[in-house]
């Protein structure tokens, strides 16, 4: 069986060690743009994280995509959201970021996935007539 790849970048497998540890290194490489975005002066706290979901979504399948969302969270609730490098108390306006990304995470999770299935289906030679469909017309 042949994977599917995405503009030549191969796919890793749901569910293996190796989507995990992609998962993991991407968070890690956002952390550190992240970062460099809060010393320029950026507050957006997940920012940096948003795009890095619906990549490792896209090449490594949902379940490493939800483990890096799930990652994400603690890690700029210490590293990035006042005071730094500590866990503290959530105010509203943190909660409600978290929320926020939350949501977004769920919805570039779920296009990543759409995503990821069409280039199987096009990997394959794509979508096959099964003969007689409901919209065709008999008579």
């Amino acid at each position: 069986m042949e994977r599917a790849e995405l503009f030549g970048v191969p796919q890793v497998r749901p569910w293996t060690w190796q989507a995990f540890v992609l998962g993991f290194a991407i968070v890690a490489a956002s952390a550190a743009v992240q970062g460099i975005c809060v010393v320029l002066g950026a507050k957006l706290y997940f920012a940096a994280f948003l795009p890095s979901i619906f990549v490792v979504g896209i090449l490594a399948g949902a379940p490493a995509a939800v483990f890096a969302a799930l990652l994400t969270v603690p890690v700029v609730w210490w590293a990035f959201m006042p005071p730094f490098f500590e866990f503290n108390a959530l105010t509203s306006a943190n909660t409600d970021s978290i929320n926020l990304f939350f949501l977004l995470a769920v919805l570039l999770i779920g296009l990543a996935d759409l995503c990821r299935e069409t280039t199987a289906i096009i990997s394959r030679g794509g979508l096959r007539p099964s003969g007689e469909s409901a919209a065709t017309n008999s008579q």
